[in-house]
């Protein structure tokens, strides 16, 4: 296996003795042993760069100097794709109007991207799926179209057209080249991200990122005074770290014995009751899951480690390293609605989207939102088939919420027994949707549609047209969006009534 995919490798070929004991692809050896050194990086750089002990511009060219090596190493000369991706960004921050150059900046990072991903997928190595330069890609096009817009929020919009986080958000000057670059290409996010706020890496870098954001009588002031002790995010990266190495030992030990594929085999279906195929499904799914915990846990802890992500105090007083994460596990797996999975998964990507498309778009905005993250996905027909079947979805579990839910509420022996039912079928929805993401090609994902005779997009059509939603609580449900596990808007919120 490693053998075979040498030859698709653009990177370094320096760890291949290993990729071959071990048996797994050079490239995505590459990425863990980048990933590993980079955490090592960032435990030197918190202790030996502190804020304290260098200037902001030591701190920005060390960033950026070693997340360019990272991706040179992993990915070769097709790291020169974040470089001119970024620099044709930055030109056109600089060189066109304020008024319209976050629309150009969309339009020209976005197109960028979407070229890489057709000639990589089409041209070189069609199917092939695994570490790639279009990843690294997919979270600076993510930064530089934030960035794009709060620069205008910051510089042409009046406060009064501004939400509070937009507020917060917002920035008022054009960074330089060295900050821009240090944002888009640091050693703490260039292969895994997360995504993050300017302002949020500009805090990190300039040692300001400290200030309890939240209760006055916090563990972070003392007598209306801030504390000089900085808190330390040692506990918590063991944590994650530990979160990874479970969560890795448990993806390498089921992803071979429940492969998704195997949903659409005539055997399997045939001699399978169908009830069976669906219990099937959800393990075959639960075991793909743990991919995703192991490469965002890490890369959360590396930047735990550099000191970025501190997100405050919780009500004991101990420190808050969740800024930036972009999981909450636990949360995902107990969900009991599409929404609150969503709302658990990929975090700062779902921030994202509702910062550049959710809240902007006059029409439509759920479907726009799920059109843009199939696009920035990548091409593969799979991935708009299931953000398509997503938003059907959404649109079942909206009318479910608020015309069936009421009933349930009246005892906590009813509201349990809703909470079981809708965690199952949350569960089901969500594997049945997200079996084309995983198939990528069209043939395979209407073949698993017609096994499973598209029961679940006809019974998303029949709860649409019989439980419409009720005009009288969207206001409460946007609310409730607002809300719901969003700890970074929550932080912009309130930093905005203390100002």
């Amino acid at each position: 296996m490693a053998t075979q995919t040498t030859a698709s490798c653009t990177g370094s070929t320096l760890l291949q003795p290993i990729s071959d004991i071990i048996n797994l692809p050079l490239d995505q050896v590459n990425f863990v042993a980048c990933q590993l050194f980079a955490l090592l990086m960032a435990v030197w750089f918190r202790i030996y760069l502190h804020p304290s002990k260098t200037s902001p511009f030591i701190r920005h060219a060390v960033a950026t100097l070693l997340g360019l090596y990272l991706a040179l190493f992993c990915f070769g000369w097709y790291s020169l794709h974040f470089l001119l991706q970024s620099g044709l960004s930055y030109s056109v921050m600089v060189f066109a109007g304020l008024e319209r150059m976050h629309r150009y900046c969309f339009i020209v990072t976005f197109g960028y991207l979407i070229l890489c991903q057709v000639t990589r997928v089409y041209v070189f190595d069609y199917g092939m799926y695994s570490a790639d330069f279009t990843g690294p890609m997919m979270v600076i096009t993510q930064k530089i179209t934030s960035l794009a817009f709060e620069i205008h929020d910051g510089m042409i919009k009046r406060e009064g057209q501004l939400t509070p986080s937009q507020k917060y958000l917002a920035i008022s000057r054009m960074p330089s080249l060295l900050e821009y670059l240090s944002y888009n290409c640091n050693f703490m996010g260039i292969l895994a991200g997360p995504t993050c706020s300017y302002n949020e890496y500009m805090a990190f870098i300039e040692g300001t990122c400290y200030q309890p954001r939240h209760q006055e009588n916090a563990n972070g002031k003392e007598n209306g005074k801030y504390k000089l002790s900085e808190p330390s995010p040692k506990n918590d990266v063991i944590s994650k770290l530990c979160t990874c190495a479970i969560s890795l030992s448990i993806y390498l030990s089921l992803c071979k014995l429940l492969p998704v594929h195997r949903s659409i085999d005539d055997d399997f279906v045939n001699s399978t009751p169908f009830h069976h195929q669906v219990i099937y499904l959800y393990l075959a799914m639960l075991a793909l899951r743990p991919k995703y915990y192991f490469v965002w846990t890490l890369a959360d802890a590396i930047n735990n480690a550099a000191g970025f992500g501190f997100n405050g105090y919780n009500k004991d007083g101990s420190p808050r390293w969740d800024l930036i994460s972009n999981l909450r596990i636990l949360d995902i797996e107990f969900a009991t609605s599409f929404k609150l999975f969503l709302d658990n998964w990929n975090i700062q990507t779902a921030l994202w989207l509702k910062r550049v498309c959710y809240e902007r778009c006059p029409i439509n905005p759920t479907a726009a939102t799920f059109l843009l993250s199939a696009m920035w996905h990548g091409v593969y027909p799979g991935y708009y088939l299931t953000f398509l079947t997503g938003i059907a979805m959404t649109m079942a579990a909206r009318a479910v919420r608020h015309n069936i839910r009421p009933y349930f509420l009246v005892s906590d022996s009813y509201k349990c027994v809703y909470d079981v039912i809708t965690w199952a079928c949350t569960q089901v929805a969500i594997s049945y949707t997200v079996v084309p993401f995983v198939l990528l090609t069209i043939g395979p994902s209407v073949k698993f549609y017609r096994c499973w005779y598209f029961c679940l997009h006809l019974l998303c059509l029949l709860v649409v047209l019989a439980l419409p939603v009720k005009k009288r609580r969207q206001g409460k449900e946007q609310q409730d969006n607002q809300t719901d596990h969003n700890s970074t808007d929550n932080n912009c919120n309130q930093k905005d009534k203390t100002t």
